[in-house]
């Protein structure tokens, strides 16, 4: 039986092999990151002292205008997260330790977004 990743994940299995999957194309980082950011990444923040993440989420006030990112202020094109970050051939995050809870809980295929995915 195969089982996708999101549904292992959603029925508590062992979704190890999921993260060998992601191919770290940095597609999902084009999302609108700013809008998922949950109370407790705010405050596990405060907590660790990260004015620099607080700052850009304060400062940048972007939306998602159907495939892209943009700043509400001034219409500036976003080109994904502001955290996101390549290395050689493969996409990076520059808060990888403290990512919110949507980008830690994010499992490759389990939306549009990624190529990965699959209609089921």
């Amino acid at each position: 039986m195969n089982i996708s990743c999101s549904a292992k994940k959603n029925m508590g299995l062992n979704n190890s092999s999921c993260e060998e999957l992601c191919r770290r194309c940095g597609k999902c980082c084009l999302a609108d990151f700013i809008a998922y950011v949950r109370d407790e990444d705010i405050l596990r923040w405060e907590r660790e002292g990260r004015i620099d993440i607080k700052s850009v989420i304060k400062n940048e006030h972007a939306f998602w205008a159907g495939d892209h990112l943009i700043s509400a202020d001034n219409g500036r094109y976003f080109h994904g997260c502001p955290f996101l970050m390549w290395e050689e051939d493969h996409s990076a995050c520059s808060i990888y330790e403290t990512r919110p809870a949507v980008c830690r809980n994010f499992a490759p295929a389990s939306s549009e977004i990624c190529p990965l995915w699959k209609p089921h």
